[in-house]
């Protein structure tokens, strides 16, 4: 260190890196240890401690969200979650210390990226700063590279023999339970996805191992019950943990481990916007990390369940590739960084950063990249984002300090809620059943918003902290479905179901709090709502909708917020969105009879003319879309040539006009009794080509009974047996023998008189 003032260490699980590395470079200079977890934190500091001969808040201390012991003497201090970031704001050259060690690097918090990124920074301007990366399964390469090519000290720690074992498909209970029959002695660690699983396992545990307590280890227990699990013990104990027991602790006396194989992830979901919490399979580091549990103080034995043959993916996944970037980048603009251009050890996908800076600016944190003096206070207080801008806009309200304080916890409602406007009144009043440190996070929020003056003097306004809730999750509303539905549409777009234990069973516009991923292809769960009035919401975009109504365009302005929408009311219509709208409309519906008979006519015509140009031209002129003439449009030219060349209609000898029906086939029919024909020898001929139409020769019933184009020999030939057929079936219709001279006629016989 004294030559290189960087390295990376790297050393397998029970090695003593994060036992024996920062005591001794302590003697140096002041070391700041950054660990993940608060338990690991402050189980390191009483580990060194107990070796060391030194004193809690003297020689070594910790410094962890809501809770510190140290003092001015303290020469090596265990900070996390952002602690170590927050010192580095305050003083980016980070003079109250000389050796930073980030420790368990492989786990790759956004936290750890954080701190590596601004303490090489520190380090560049500071030389005499010196930067440790510590990990027991880490690819240390491009970490040292990225420290400007540093020492890699790889140390071949040895752990004492494990024997892994394994059983797929065996639940996590009988696996314990058998486990505690086999293994005459010693404590078994059980890691389980989560906290969940933890209680359920608890419970399945009940009466089966008589000889040992079972204790929960995870996050969101106080810090009595994680130390509880942890402290030494004679007495055998069963350990129910979650990933927070993987890495820098050492359990005295666990000889077994029972490893379920799966942890929760948090992952955002750019498709809903938030990050939502997954079941995993752990990757081949994690398995590792878990089994070295079991030797670190004696020869240990390892239950993993799962096939032996199964392959897991050799690493765990980078937070920064996976969850929600606005906290970070909260911090990298407070430390005085693009945050477009921060140059991080792997950096995140630019899209996920501009979502980040969207949301940041929709809080008003941030204002092109930079930050605003509300972001300012945001990043001076231990919260996400998110709930710092809660707090403020509350007036940092006691209800809202206690919602903030289980929220930042992940504690969540411990019973189905009663009928409320919004689930976090439930959560803040349910002070009972929040753990020590919640209730100890909330003063510490409440001295917070005083020091940032901004403590509300109504502290009990539901109205208030319905509106905060909105002001902090503006990209969180949704609206029900149906009057009184849990089906929701988010903002997004995206659709939700509102849990039963919520109790936010009116309004229809409300906020998703706690949004979980639903089950493989359902909508995603909102665990915590809060209702808000439709009048709360600022549109956050504008449009005007041309919609056809009663055969007329008319006008609509749409009010949006997000994909919701607010509301509309009356506008001026555009003319040109009202034209294109009715040549939609008539494209989409059809020409109709009228228009369909026009083109045929056209067709066989054989006149060129665009029907979309005319369709354009009706679309423009006509008001109502009924009221459409596509005739009305033609060239004056076109319109004489086309009935010149395909009439209408054609004046039959009797003297009625009949229609002419231009056919599909190209061709032109005509229809007429056949009285209406006599002395008519030639067929009447039409279009460019003068061809024959089709006449269909009807009876007086209107039935045709002959179909000819060559009229004179229809007289000649076919006639005469067609007048020997009918003229007894109709005697009042004239049938001369001879239909060359007698006179056409559409009429029957007079009736004689009386």
């Amino acid at each position: 260190m004294a030559a290189h003032r960087a390295a990376v260490i790297v050393a397998p699980p029970g090695a003593g890196k994060t036992t024996r590395v920062p005591p001794r470079l302590a003697r140096d200079g002041r070391v700041i240890v950054l660990q993940p977890r608060r338990v690991a934190a402050r189980a390191l500091a009483r580990r060194i401690a107990s070796e060391q001969g030194w004193t809690i808040g003297e020689e070594v201390g910790w410094h962890v969200r809501f809770e510190r012991r140290f003092g001015p003497k303290t020469r090596l201090l265990v900070a996390t979650e952002g602690i170590l970031t927050a010192r580095l704001q305050a003083d980016p050259l980070l003079g109250d210390f000389d050796i930073v060690i980030l420790d368990e690097f492989h786990e790759r918090s956004l936290h750890a990226d954080l701190a590596l990124a601004l303490a090489r920074q520190a380090a560049r301007a500071r030389p005499e700063l010196a930067v440790v990366v510590m990990s027991a399964t880490l690819d240390a390469g491009p970490v040292a590279e990225f420290l400007g090519g540093c020492p890699v000290i790889s140390v071949a720690g040895r752990l004492h023999p494990v024997d892994v074992a394994y059983a797929a498909g065996v639940e996590p209970a009988a696996a314990i339970a058998e486990q505690a029959r086999r293994a005459s002695s010693g404590h078994i660690l059980c890691f389980l996805p989560g906290a969940a699983e933890i209680r359920r396992v608890e419970q399945a545990l009940s009466g089966r191992v008589p000889d040992a307590r079972v204790l929960p280890l995870h996050g969101s227990l106080d810090a009595d019950a994680q130390d509880e699990a942890l402290r030494p013990s004679a007495a055998r104990k069963i350990i129910l943990a979650t990933n927070v027991a993987e890495t820098s602790l050492t359990v005295e006396g666990v000889t077994d481990v029972v490893d379920s194989g799966y942890h929760k992830v948090v992952r955002y979901d750019a498709e809903r916007a938030f990050d939502r919490l997954v079941l995993e399979r752990i990757p081949q580091d994690s398995a590792e990390q878990r089994a070295g549990r079991a030797g670190r103080t004696g020869p240990g034995r390892v239950l993993r369940l799962w096939d032996a043959r199964d392959r897991l993916r050799p690493h765990r996944e980078p937070e920064i590739a996976r969850v929600d970037l606005a906290p970070p980048l909260l911090d990298v603009m407070a430390w005085g960084g693009d945050p477009r251009a921060f140059e991080w050890f792997e950096a995140p996908p630019a899209e996920r950063v501009e979502a980040a800076l969207e949301l940041l600016e929709r809080l008003g944190a941030a204002r092109d990249g930079r930050l605003t003096a509300l972001g300012e206070q945001l990043r001076r207080l231990p919260l996400h984002p998110r709930l710092g801008r809660l707090l403020l806009a509350s007036g940092g309200s006691a209800r809202a300090a206690s919602a903030c304080a289980r929220l930042s916890e992940g504690q969540g409602l411990t019973r189905p809620a009663p009928a409320t406007s919004s689930d976090l009144l439930v959560l803040a009043d349910e002070a009972a059943h929040a753990s020590p440190t919640a209730r100890r996070a909330a003063g510490e929020l409440r001295d917070l918003a005083l020091e940032l003056r901004a403590v509300a003097e109504d502290r009990d306004d539901e109205v208030a902290l319905r509106r905060a809730v909105l002001r902090a999750y503006p990209d969180r509303v949704g609206q029900r479905r149906a009057a009184g539905s849990p089906r929701l549409l988010l903002t997004s777009g995206q659709g939700a179901v509102l849990a039963r234990e919520s109790g936010v069973h009116e309004g229809e516009w409300l906020v998703a709090v706690d949004v979980g991923a639903g089950l493989p292809g359902q909508d995603a769960l909102v665990r915590l709502a809060s209702r808000v009035e439709c009048s709360w919401l600022e549109p956050t975009h504008r449009d005007v909708e041309h919609r056809l109504e009663g055969g007329r365009v008319r006008a609509f302005e749409r009010l949006w917020y997000g994909r919701l929408l607010l509301g509309e009311r009356p506008a001026a219509v555009d003319e040109a969105a009202a034209q294109a709208l009715r040549l939609a409309v008539l494209r989409e519906r059809g020409l109709g009879e009228s228009g369909e008979r026009l083109v045929r006519r056209l067709r066989f015509a054989e006149v060129a003319v665009s029907v979309d140009d005319l369709l354009a031209q009706a679309a423009g002129a006509s008001e109502r879309i009924d009221d459409v003439d596509l005739g009305a449009w033609l060239p004056p030219n076109v319109r004489r040539d086309l009935d010149r060349l395909a009439p209408e209609t054609i004046t039959l000898p009797s003297g009625r006009p009949a229609r002419v029906e231009y056919r599909e086939e190209g061709d032109a029919a005509v229809s007429a009794k056949l009285q209406e024909l006599f002395g008519l020898a030639e067929t009447p001929r039409l279009g460019p080509r003068r061809e024959p139409v089709l006449l269909l020769l009807l009876a007086p019933n209107g039935r045709p009974v002959q179909t000819t184009r060559d009229l004179r020999s229809f007289w000649e030939r076919t006639y005469p047996e067609v007048r020997r057929e009918l003229r007894g079936r109709y005697p009042r219709h004239p049938w001369p023998e001879d239909p060359w001279t007698a006179p056409p006629t559409a009429r029957a016989k007079p009736r004689p008189r009386r």
